[in-house]
């Protein structure tokens, strides 16, 4: 890891939303408990901290009492996406530093990019709100096409093709386990904000490249030679 940080970030940076960028839990909270309440459904008493990361419908599915069918599922969904749409997105920050690390790393002459498993017009809307849309030359998630991408790997190999980008010349910015297997299994680096809502153990045998709890300690990583 110290090896890493002493040649610098590469010159091309992907970035999660959920956990990463965003501070998603206070919208994704309000909207999940309005849905539980519009569809007359319980939910349980878990952390939803950690469930943060896949598709809404499996973090709905694991905060259902008991066993919820897939039509009280589509009720859920449908009834999340509404409030999340008019109220829970505003709820939804970046967070403290990133939106200055995003700037400064642009005038670094870095490309920037966006892998998500959150909806896009939602995704766009935050960062625009946000001011940082306009730094990232695509936005890319699972509803970018149809039919849907299947994961985050798929979504990146899109991104080396389209744009030419040599793997070994980028980095997957993310909060969770799937993000550093993706990363891992497209041959990228991968950065751990150890802020967000998973973890990546230290012990685990996909490569960490960097462990940042702030954003800051990226553009001091970027003070570096680009790659």
């Amino acid at each position: 890891m110290a090896g890493e940080e002493r040649r610098g970030l590469p010159g091309t940076l992907l970035f999660d939303l959920d956990g990463t960028l965003l501070d998603s839990l206070p919208g994704i909270r309000h909207s999940a408990l309005a849905a539980f309440a519009a569809c007359g459904l319980q939910a349980g008493d878990v952390e939803l901290r950690t469930l943060i990361g896949p598709p809404i419908r499996g973090i709905l599915a694991r905060m259902v009492v008991g066993r919820a069918s897939e039509e009280q599922l589509d009720r859920l969904v449908a009834a999340f996406r509404e409030s999340y749409d008019s109220e829970g997105w505003k709820m939804t920050p970046h967070y403290e530093g990133a939106a200055v690390t995003l700037r400064n790393l642009r005038e670094q002459g870095r490309r920037l990019f966006v892998v998500s498993n959150k909806p896009r017009h939602i995704s766009v809307r935050i960062l625009e709100a946000e001011g940082t849309l306009r730094l990232f030359e695509e936005i890319v998630t699972k509803d970018s096409r149809q039919p849907p991408y299947q994961d985050k790997q798929e979504m990146m190999r899109y991104l080396l093709q389209k744009w030419k980008m040599p793997r070994e010349e980028c980095l997957m910015a993310g909060d969770t386990m799937e993000d550093a297997e993706a990363a891992s299994e497209m041959g990228m680096k991968f950065c751990l904000m150890t802020h967000g809502y998973g973890d990546v153990p230290s012990d685990s045998a996909v490569p960490v490249a960097f462990r940042f709890a702030h954003f800051s300690e990226l553009i001091e990583s970027g003070t570096g030679a680009m790659h």
